[in-house]
């Protein structure tokens, strides 16, 4: 697309312009099929965009016997035509194509473009600007009727002069650029053939849209939980759960996330994770000699399985419908006991799961029943007292001062009584190990004070 340089200069002189009265006869209207849109949002105060825009007037035009959607024919101006036509000449410069866009809701905005990009990216307007010129000089006016959604259709001409294409729509989000694209499809990049432009959405768009995301969803995660290129896994676990994201740039009106069909590759990877713990704990020469010779290394497997159990519960977090999960991993007693006859290097994977759900607990990204919360911290605060140091060593993009927060936090939410057996487990193996063990020494003295000080000395002493 062509750079913003070709536009007039001065772009925040912008003039407010009426609809006329009566309708210039060399106006080119553009007819327009009916497509799905996102609703329509009443247009703001103009953004600095490429050409002079001017919002009109909700008051209507005047009627006229003729058609929208019929081009007019083109006849000799009258008087007060061709004033108005002289003045726009004058001061053309670049400016040389006005865009009247009408919205169905009778709202109405006129762009003011040069036609040098328009040509060059559309062949509709290359078609109607090069009709208008072969019979008339001067300002090239075109109508387009019927607009579903005038900011989609603006930022659509927008995109045109935009110098870095792929910059912008990763900017306005993965909805919004979809909507963008079926404008730049169906009115702009096609030729007029009706029949064209639906093969072009048939592309885009199923029976069932709904049916289909989710189809699709589910494949993708599939997909990557079995690669076998961890390159490639990571780059696409990074690009999938940015689509999947709830973020404010993307509209709300698209389905949720099915969780049932995330559980269900968790606990797929969760019974890969068992087998292979099994393996690694296992003395049975019979299970080690049936690896396969090109299999992976048994740690760099279980390390893969841990990585995608990880993604598929940061994107949970991300819907809040990880409550199920963490009430899944408090119940993983054959992991459990697992993780007690493992080496330390192998058995810290584990433990990274666990982290992920102590910092969503201490952070208050995770709300659970208490009884699920006590039983995870139950469960796996022990291992993960013996697992710290080995996660300091491999941290693999593990923040550990803010395990140890969220470990204390979580820990302050359970009752007193659970609060002591826990926290007199971390202060025996701090004593012992020091910096291999975390540090809850704040969230201690917090548990002390609740528990053994009384009345407003307590709060006094928190709120320092």
């Amino acid at each position: 697309m062509h750079d913003s340089t070709h536009l007039k200069p001065h772009l925040d002189h912008r003039r407010r312009r009426e609809p006329p009265l009566h309708r210039r006869r060399h106006c080119t209207t553009l007819p327009l099929p009916s497509v799905p849109s996102t609703p329509e949002a009443p247009p703001g105060p103009p953004d600095p965009i490429p050409g002079r825009v001017s919002p009109i007037s909700d008051h209507p035009v005047v009627p006229q016997s003729t058609s929208q959607n019929q081009t007019l024919p083109k006849s000799p101006l009258t008087p007060a035509d061709s004033e108005i036509s002289a003045k726009d000449e004058g001061n053309l410069g670049l400016f040389d194509v006005r865009l009247n866009l009408k919205g169905k809701n009778g709202r109405s905005l006129v762009l003011e473009l040069g036609s040098d990009v328009l040509i060059a990216n559309s062949p509709v307007f290359a078609d109607l600007i090069s009709d208008h010129r072969k019979n008339l000089s001067g300002l090239c006016r075109i109508e387009v009727p019927d607009v579903e959604n005038l900011n989609v259709f603006r930022e659509t001409i927008e995109l045109m002069f935009e110098e870095d294409i792929q910059k912008k729509l990763l900017k306005i989000g993965v909805f919004r650029a979809i909507d963008i694209l079926e404008v730049f499809i169906v009115h702009i990049s096609f030729s007029r053939v009706r029949k064209q432009a639906t093969d072009v959405l048939d592309r885009l768009f199923t029976l069932n849209s709904v049916d289909s995301q989710r189809t699709l969803t589910k494949h993708l995660i599939w997909s990557i939980t079995n690669s076998t290129d961890a390159n490639a896994r990571n780059e696409l676990k990074s690009l999938v759960k940015g689509l999947l994201c709830k973020s404010s740039v993307y509209e709300k009106d698209y389905p949720d996330l099915n969780k049932e069909d995330i559980f269900a590759v968790c606990k797929s990877c969760l019974g890969s994770l068992s087998s292979l713990l099994e393996e690694a704990s296992s003395t049975d020469a019979s299970l080690k000699l049936t690896k396969n010779k090109k299999d992976r290394p048994l740690i760099e497997r279980i390390s893969k399985q841990v990585d995608n159990i990880n993604w598929l519960l940061d994107i949970l977090l991300d819907h809040q419908m990880a409550e199920d999960f963490a009430d899944m991993w408090a119940n993983q007693e054959e992991l459990l006991k697992m993780h007690h006859n493992a080496s330390p290097m192998v058995r810290y994977e584990l433990s990274r799961v666990s982290a992920l759900l102590f910092i969503a607990l201490g952070t208050r990204k995770l709300h659970c029943p208490s009884e699920t919360r006590l039983k995870l911290l139950q469960v796996w605060f022990s291992p993960m007292l013996s697992d710290f140091g080995w996660l300091q060593r491999c941290k693999k993009g593990l923040d550990m001062k803010a395990l140890e927060e969220a470990m204390g936090q979580a820990l302050l939410t359970l009752p007193l009584k659970e609060q002591y057996s826990l926290f007199m487990d971390w202060f025996q193996c701090f004593s012992k190990h020091g910096s291999e063990c975390p540090n809850l020494s704040k969230s201690f003295q917090i548990w002390w004070r609740r528990s053994f000080l009384r009345g407003s000395e307590t709060f006094a002493i928190e709120s320092r």
